[in-house]
């Protein structure tokens, strides 16, 4: 841990020290270095358990596929940000890739703990440099309501969380998940034990979100700048189901009986959310509303505890962290020429940047789970666990798919096809830079096609 720990904590003087001229290509080179020696962690030894344990740091099959998106995700926000930071004075420049660089040494160390109250405090301190982020570097005046609800719903969710794992130091004596494993199955028979199962779960469903605690996460996507958007959707959102894999192996007896409304809603939502992105005009708030209909699927293959269905939430996650964050890219890419986020206003892009239009085309297709992608490989492992489990699940899945499909060909057809509007006179070429960035996004979800073992965890 600490040989990829330790060069992303020294990134911090490579920022401050750095002249101007150099900061931008410095800070990508050693942060693509450091992404690329990450990749190490998916060669593990053994088929379980947990590699290279520390006292507090140690990975295994379920958290090495996320520390490497964690990794992986840093050069590339600081690609798409060069266009939008540069124009800034030069200290402001160097807090924004700081405040970056302080959000994956944050990651690392939450997917990477081994106690769950390190985990807790990692998770929460995840909150500061995206809060800052947002409401410091969003492009328009509704983002310090965006980081308002953005930190509320995520504390007051999250607080139960603090109580609920004191109150299990308190009955087990340890909170150390190399341990945990080990103890014996707790008596959980009395409404505070369900109160305390709830207290368990809320913080990760909020920050899933689950359909009903999502009210947070348009807001904060719209008004993020693009590292924001970015981040938020590829790995943000994960840190909600990874806490659900950790704590459900404590809560097993429980979760048969009080999981049932929570798998409903999260179904419902998959519907609810989808019909929404059918319906939106704003291309960010389309792209935001269709990360919470994956978590939803997500949040139902985690709850119903098998393990086709926990392998496919996991491979759904980093395959859904890459294709939205490219998306998020792409939108921005248009945004930046169009300074509109109207998606009729940006219409006919493809008489104009034909190329850009490709990546639109692959990146929507990824989104809307097209074969032999991860993302319709995880998709398919949670859809059929969930129709083991109840016939009727079918009914809501299928239904979730068809409409991912509509609203995936709207925002393709809507953004690219039709006549260019007559105020898009002079619209800048596409840059190399752009052209890297979503192939660095894409390309790795065409290679887990072929090696997709790295990230279904250890239950197939």
């Amino acid at each position: 841990m600490l040989k990829i720990l330790l060069p992303t904590i020294m990134l911090f003087p490579t920022i401050w020290l750095t002249p101007k001229k150099w900061l931008w290509s410095t800070s990508l080179a050693q942060s693509l270095i450091i992404a690329l020696a990450s990749l190490c962690w998916l060669n593990w030894s053994s088929e379980t358990g947990w590699s290279a344990p520390g006292y507090y740091l140690a990975f295994d099959p379920l958290s090495a596929p996320l520390l490497v998106l964690s990794c992986w995700l840093l050069p590339l926000m600081i690609l798409a940000s060069q266009n939008h930071v540069c124009p800034e004075p030069t200290g402001r420049q160097r807090v924004y890739i700081s405040l970056l660089v302080s959000l994956q040494a944050l990651l690392i160390l939450a997917f990477g703990a081994t106690e769950t109250i390190m985990f807790y405090v990692m998770f929460e301190a995840t909150l500061i440099p995206t809060l800052f982020i947002i409401t410091r570097w969003g492009n328009q005046a509704e983002r310090l309501n965006a980081g308002v609800y953005f930190l509320f719903y995520t504390l007051a969710g999250s607080l139960p969380l603090l109580v609920s794992l004191l109150l299990l130091q308190k009955d087990t004596g340890t909170l150390s998940l190399l341990t945990l494993q080990y103890s014996p199955p707790l008596q959980l028979s009395t409404w505070g034990s369900k109160l305390w199962w709830a207290g368990c779960l809320l913080a990760f469903l909020v920050k899933m979100p689950l359909y009903g605690t999502h009210l947070w996460l348009p807001k904060a996507h719209v008004e993020a700048p693009i590292a924001g958007s970015m981040v938020l959707a590829a790995v943000l959102l994960k840190l909600g189901g990874y806490g659900m894999m950790r704590m459900m192996p404590m809560l097993d007896p429980l979760t048969k009986n009080l999981a049932y409304p929570f798998i409903a809603l999260a179904l419902w939502g998959v519907i609810m959310t989808g019909s929404i992105c059918l319906r939106q005009t704003d291309l960010k708030s389309l792209i935001a509303y269709s990360s919470v209909s994956h978590m939803g699927l997500v949040a139902g293959g985690i709850l119903i505890q098998t393990p086709w269905g926990i392998s496919g939430a996991i491979i759904l996650m980093i395959a859904h962290g890459l294709a939205s964050s490219a998306l998020f890219c792409l939108a921005n890419t248009n945004y930046e020429r169009t300074h509109s986020r109207t998606m009729l206003l940006m219409r006919g892009m493809q008489a104009v940047l034909p190329l850009m239009t490709a990546w639109w085309f692959i990146a929507s297709l990824a989104n809307l789970a097209l074969p032999p992608l991860p993302n319709l490989m995880g998709e398919l492992l949670i859809i059929s666990s969930m129709f083991n489990w109840s016939y009727w699940t079918l009914v809501l899945t299928g239904a979730g798919t068809l409409i991912t499909a509509a609203y995936s060909l709207h925002l393709f057809l809507t953004t690219q096809r039709g006549p260019l509007p007559r105020h898009a006179t002079s619209l800048e070429p596409s840059h190399t830079r752009e052209h890297l960035l979503i192939a660095l996004h894409l390309l790795p979800i065409a290679l887990l096609v072929l090696k997709p073992e790295h990230v279904w965890g250890w239950c197939l």
